[in-house]
């Protein structure tokens, strides 16, 4: 474990603060956006951490290679199995893209010019392949997993090196799931939990997601895994990492 934490690092390295740091939208969307998304896909990435940034959360569709569960829906409604691929039932919009679909999103619910950074496309897409690099081929190829009744509950920020190597494995296993995004707002939330803890800090962030956390367990720490159909909540990338592997592993 202590291996994939430190390639995860260096992927979170690599891609600085995005996916990390957080202004939320003007507008929430009143339904979930839906993501059709591989996990170590450098294009996917770059829409996960607008999504980060911007406070929006989203089902995740998993269409790892040679995965049979949703990539066939991306062909049949977009024509073509590319990546990622963004459905938005409050609007009726369907793209492929991803800086397409990262400047949709900041014009649409953001309601904010096109951040500078942003507006570098080319090179947050070479940013985003040498993040991908460190990982290799985590998160990219299908090994199916049961398909639980309801969908699981990921409270995450895309940057997160611990939560990295959930999100790969439920990509993995074909496991859709909604994706709580729990960017920073607050200058102590980039301490650790057990340092927060050994200080005595609770960060009082205004982000919904943190609320519901902080109120759920007495704390919040990235990252959080709940399951509805078990009615189990877990911390720690390892703990979350055997569960799905026990109760959904085929």
């Amino acid at each position: 474990m202590a291996g994939n934490i430190a390639s995860s690092l260096l992927s979170t390295l690599v891609r600085g603060s995005n996916g990390i740091s957080c202004t939320p939208a003007a507008v929430k969307p009143a339904q979930l956006l839906q993501l059709y998304d591989i996990e170590n896909c450098p294009y996917c990435r770059l829409v996960r951490e607008a999504l980060t940034e911007l406070d929006l959360d989203a089902e995740i569709l998993p269409c790892p290679k040679e995965g049979e569960r949703f990539r066939p829906e991306v062909e049949q409604r977009g024509g073509k199995a590319q990546f990622p691929y963004l459905v938005d039932p409050n609007t009726g919009i369907e793209m492929y893209e991803s800086l397409d679909i990262v400047a949709y999103l900041f014009e649409t619910y953001g309601q904010r010019p096109l951040p500078l950074k942003w507006r570098a496309g080319r090179l947050q897409t070479l940013g985003s392949m040498l993040a991908s690099a460190p990982r290799m081929q985590q998160g990219m190829t299908a090994r199916p997993g049961v398909s639980p009744e309801y969908l699981l509950e990921l409270y995450s920020f895309e940057s997160s090196p611990y939560a990295r190597p959930v999100r790969e494995l439920l990509c993995e296993m074909e496991i859709a799931y909604i994706l709580r995004n729990c960017g920073r707002t607050e200058l102590q939330e980039w301490l650790l939990p057990p340092v927060r803890s050994a200080l005595k800090i609770t960060p009082r962030s205004t982000l919904e997601n943190r609320l519901q956390l902080q109120d759920l367990e007495g704390r919040v720490s990235i990252p959080y895994l709940y399951d509805p159909n078990t009615e189990t909540g877990l911390f720690e990338s390892a703990d979350i990492l055997q569960y799905l592997s026990d109760t959904y592993g085929c």
